[in-house]
């Protein structure tokens, strides 16, 4: 067991990557809503109130992107940007 981490981070941004790799639009709505799910459970673990927000808004964005069609051969995420200027 680790001391002071929120397990349900790593599980939901390893969901968030399976939604970004997913081969159909079942798997890839199933895996946002599961992310949703994950990033709502580590803020109810969170003793934090800006982490709190931090995962509460990601849950909503995850269950947002869920919604919307899946986009074919463009990153679904921002994070997936490299961020060269």
């Amino acid at each position: 067991m680790s001391f002071g981490r929120n397990p349900h981070v790593a599980k939901a941004e390893a969901a968030e990557l399976k939604a970004q790799t997913a081969s159909d639009a079942a798997s890839y709505e199933r895996a946002w809503r599961d992310a949703g799910r994950l990033w709502e459970r580590a803020a109810e673990r969170e003793s934090d109130a800006k982490r709190r927000a931090l995962y509460t808004a990601n849950a909503e964005r995850a269950r947002t992107t869920a919604d919307e069609p899946q986009v074919e051969g463009e990153p679904s995420a921002p994070e997936a940007d490299s961020g060269m200027n």
